[in-house]
């Protein structure tokens, strides 16, 4: 990638009955926004007309019919439908999920094929887009079965990034899932993306324990004290800094977080509860492991709101934003690591002579 070329960002618009389209159109009504990126919406040109209409926003849109037609300082909208859709504001329904999954499908094929950079995803509802091409928990499953690498799941705003060492799990299958293998794995994918992707260069995490009070010494559950403190303390061995685990209860209110680079929580709520406390509206959804940047807002579908124009879009925008870094993050780590190979190959050559 040339450097005077701008960062791809494609976007999938998520349900058709939601707020997906509105936050979308929202970001890019300051036409300011396109001397960041060359954004393409992968959609269909009826359906965004049909939001724009309802919503009163006069956000200008170039169509283009193939996705090596994307032309910089525009709003690109690949028709990737042409049909008719029906579009009901405000309730999910089998159609809406259906257009979804083919929103995102083409997009996360154009992701892998590198007719863009980066993928930033409106909200889908798990439910209504369930089919035999979608049998997954969310957008991260479903991306973690179509790029290389193990995913996780990271909700970012600022310095905080909390992490999930399990996702989308029924809250009575939770300590089931916790293994030594399994946090070893998160804590390693969460490692070398903060070192990667986030350029620091010795990360400092925590991990939140899995029963109350970590268990208080066996009397509310054994996990903490043989599964994953002796996990932690391997990883402090090699010299890494990750420290835990720590009572849930009390860690963010305490403003322990502060002191971290990341923090892993062992279950969803466990760690998104208070990470939309603190920053609700604010946070980005970051598919961390993986060999292409994916980004979201920290939001739903809002189906209550949809087609009123009340959508909040700056989390949306915070998402556009934070993908364009981290890709360009990613990129400088690459070329650190191309040049720093340069220099060892040089070495041994000045040597053998």
């Amino acid at each position: 990638m040339k450097k005077k070329d701008k960062i791809k960002v494609g976007i999938s618009v998520g349900d058709l009955n939601g707020i997906g389209i509105e936050v979308v159109l929202k970001s890019f009504e300051d036409s300011r926004m396109l001397d960041f990126c060359t954004p393409v919406i992968f959609a269909s040109s009826k359906v965004v007309s049909f939001h724009k209409k309802a919503l009163n926003l006069t956000t200008n849109i170039h169509g283009i019919d193939a996705v090596n037609k994307i032309v910089p300082q525009k709003l690109n909208l690949l028709n990737v439908w042409k049909e008719m859709v029906d579009v009901e504001l405000g309730k999910p329904t089998e159609v809406s999920g259906k257009y979804a999954l083919i929103s995102l499908e083409k997009a996360t094929e154009a992701l892998k094929k590198g007719d863009i950079d980066v993928l930033v995803t409106a909200p889908i509802d798990k439910n209504n887009i369930q089919s035999e091409n979608f049998n997954f928990k969310g957008h991260t499953e479903f991306l973690e079965s179509k790029l290389d690498g193990e995913a996780l799941m990271i909700l970012c705003s600022g310095n905080l990034r909390v992490g999930l060492i399990t996702g989308h799990v029924p809250i009575q299958k939770v300590a089931e899932e916790i293994s030594a293998d399994l946090i070893s794995k998160k804590v390693a994918i969460m490692y070398k993306s903060l070192v990667e992707d986030f350029n620091i260069s010795r990360p400092k995490i925590a991990v939140l324990g899995l029963n109350p009070h970590c268990g208080d010494q066996g009397v509310i559950g054994t996990e903490d004290d043989e599964i994953v403190r002796p996990t932690l303390e391997a990883f402090q061995k090699k010299g890494q800094l990750v420290y835990g685990p720590y009572a849930a209860d009390s860690f963010f209110g305490n403003s322990n977080h502060e002191k971290f680079d990341g923090v892993l929580a062992m279950y969803h709520d466990q760690g998104l509860a208070p990470f939309k406390t603190l920053a609700f509206g604010k946070g980005v959804n970051f598919t961390a492991g993986l060999d292409k940047i994916r980004t979201s807002p920290d939001h739903g579908t809002a189906y209550e709101i949809a087609g009123k124009g009340k959508a909040e879009f700056s989390s949306f925008k915070e998402a556009i934003f934070m993908a364009i870094n981290l890709f360009m993050a990613r990129e400088e780590y690459k070329s650190l690591i191309e040049d720093k190979l340069q220099i060892q190959k040089e070495k041994k050559k000045q040597y053998s002579k």
